[in-house]
């Protein structure tokens, strides 16, 4: 049976170390003096804003932009707990499987309607929707008979989720998971407001114009395909007390010369840095840097390419990568080489606390051996009937990934008869040709949702909906299926398969992992009380504020 749950998304990640805790509106009186008069937030991304739609959203920047804008039960708090937002009270019952919340009566949408129960009941109906083909519907099938809706043979109303009242919510599991209240945090899982949507139909979440707001700001200023937006203060937010920006201005530089730059002249007040401009300045006060759970990877999609089912082709190209070379001597901005697919920072081993990425090392699998690339690939080539080796990789347009996709093509072309071409895109076009699996290989991607490394060995299941490279194993499937079905409340016995399924993985070489990204930054010191999460949607402005 088809596990309940996979969790993670993908992202061009732009996760960044943010200092601070949350204010609150009971402290805001007695420290008016510490605010600037001019609350405005100046912030750079590097890839423009794919979709404002939660149901359509696959990236890290989308994400960061619903959390922003949308509420939901939960907020995260600066520990990443789960803290009461539209939910004034959960109850759970005895056997894990039930949830019912109390909402807040004081919540409305941007364009006057109350936030209901019925808003939740309708938001998961059409995330679930056949019609609607949301590439992450599968998220929620751990709500009851969410998957046979996704699959089309049960009807909407038959999902796990009832409106018990206009301000009451139940919610029917298929099992307990321990991590639930933390999904709900997270913007999937939010409410969506009927209204709009059946006004804006296909158009909703495609510009500003055609969204609604029930959280902390509004977007406005987004056409859809600009680099440039603004989130304003959202003045029927129930919580709007606690909200001190009145807008945080959005602009999209794909080089960090440009932001940096930008950034110089005072006219932003953070940017992401690279190469040597980390080096510059670590020792500037303004200096941050954090290790996200985010990894970059190469991907070789076998639906394309026949040679790369072979199990000594894939081995020798990951083979002949100095990862250490990589990230030292070219990227230069403290990302680390990866041990596995899954990073650092994804959990202990309960009983011994050793770390997932150290006790699931498969050191083969991401060691550099140039002869050894050669000879795997000399047998490969037998193997396949083949004598060289030609595709292209597709990547974004940012920095780290054009000089990442620059050394594989160096490196890769000293391995005989090998030969590739780069294409260099715009970041939502990317993710839209990777979904659909249109690529021979590419750079992809990824930032898990919290610190579990299931949030990354479920993109490998066969069924998954993110992956489009054409690897499967039954063996892989059983384990992470047994992981979080058979021993899900067991948690040595759940480590120990998951610990299994990675070497796996990384043994049949199903995908080439290449580093852990990291992300170095000059922050200005008076931007203050950002909630920063390493592991999920990056960065909360609900409470921030600028300081005198």
């Amino acid at each position: 049976m088809k596990r309940f749950f996979k969790l993670g998304f993908t992202a061009i990640v732009t996760a960044l170390f943010l200092t601070g805790c949350g204010g609150n509106s009971n402290s805001q009186s007695k420290n008016q003096g510490k605010y600037a008069t001019n609350q405005t937030l100046n912030w750079t991304e590097s890839s423009a804003l794919a979709t404002a739609d939660l149901a359509k959203a696959t990236d890290t920047l989308s994400f960061n932009v619903l959390l922003n804008t949308q509420e939901g039960l939960y907020r995260l708090d600066k520990n990443g707990v789960p803290r009461n937002a539209l939910a004034t009270k959960t109850v759970i019952s005895k056997d894990g499987k039930t949830y019912t919340f109390d909402l807040r009566k004081n919540a409305r949408w941007s364009n006057g309607e109350k936030v209901t129960a019925k808003d939740f009941v309708y938001s998961w109906q059409r995330t679930l929707s056949p019609k609607t083909a949301s590439q992450d519907a599968f998220y929620l099938y751990q709500v009851k008979n969410a998957q046979e809706i996704n699959e089309g043979k049960k009807n909407l109303k038959d999902l796990g989720i009832k409106a018990l009242g206009k301000y009451k919510l139940q919610v029917q599991l298929t099992k307990p998971v321990s991590y639930f209240k933390k999904l709900l945090a997270w913007p999937l899982f939010f409410p969506m407001n009927k209204t709009t949507v059946d006004k804006f139909g296909t158009k909703y979440g495609t510009q500003a114009r055609y969204t609604v707001s029930n959280g902390p700001f509004k977007l406005t200023k987004w056409t859809g395909t600009n680099k440039k937006w603004t989130l304003i203060k959202n003045t029927d937010y129930w919580a709007k007390s606690a909200v001190h920006l009145k807008k945080i201005n959005e602009l999209v530089t794909e080089s960090t010369t440009t932001s940096y730059e930008l950034y110089s002249d005072k006219k932003v007040d953070e940017t992401l840095l690279s190469g040597q401009q980390v080096k510059n300045n670590k020792n500037n006060k303004a200096f941050v840097k954090r290790l996200p759970t985010a990894t970059t990877r190469l991907d070789l999609n076998q639906n394309k390419i026949a040679a790369f089912k072979n199990l000594n082709i894939r081995r020798a190209l990951s083979l002949a990568i100095n990862r250490k070379a990589l990230t030292q001597n070219v990227l230069q901005d403290g990302s680390v080489p990866l041990k596995g697919f899954v990073p650092s920072g994804m959990g202990k081993n309960p009983s011994t606390q050793q770390s997932f990425n150290d006790e699931s090392y498969v050191e083969k699998a991401v060691s550099y051996n140039l002869q050894e690339a050669k000879s795997l690939l000399k047998k490969g080539y037998k193997e396949t009937g083949t004598h060289n080796l030609k595709f292209t990789v597709l990547t974004a347009d940012t920095d780290s990934s054009k000089q990442t996709v620059e050394y594989l093509q160096s490196a890769l072309a000293k391995l005989p008869g090998v030969s590739i071409s780069v294409s260099t895109i715009p970041f939502v076009q990317l993710i839209a040709k990777q979904h659909t699996g249109n690529y021979e290989a590419s750079i992809q991607t990824w930032q898990s949702v919290f610190a579990d490394p299931i949030n990354f060995l479920d993109i490998y299941e066969s069924n998954s909906s993110y992956n489009t490279a054409g690897w499967k194993n039954e063996k892989f499937d059983k384990l992470t299926d047994q992981a979080e079905n058979t021993y899900g409340n067991q948690s040595e016995k759940r480590w120990e398969k998951l610990v299994a399924a990675e070497k796996l993985l990384m043994t049949k070489q199903g995908t080439i992992p290449l580093y852990q990204v990291a992300k170095s930054q000059l922050l200005r010191s008076n931007v203050k009380n950002v909630v920063y999460n390493p592991a999920g949607v990056p960065y909360d402005w609900k409470n921030t504020y600028i300081a005198n």
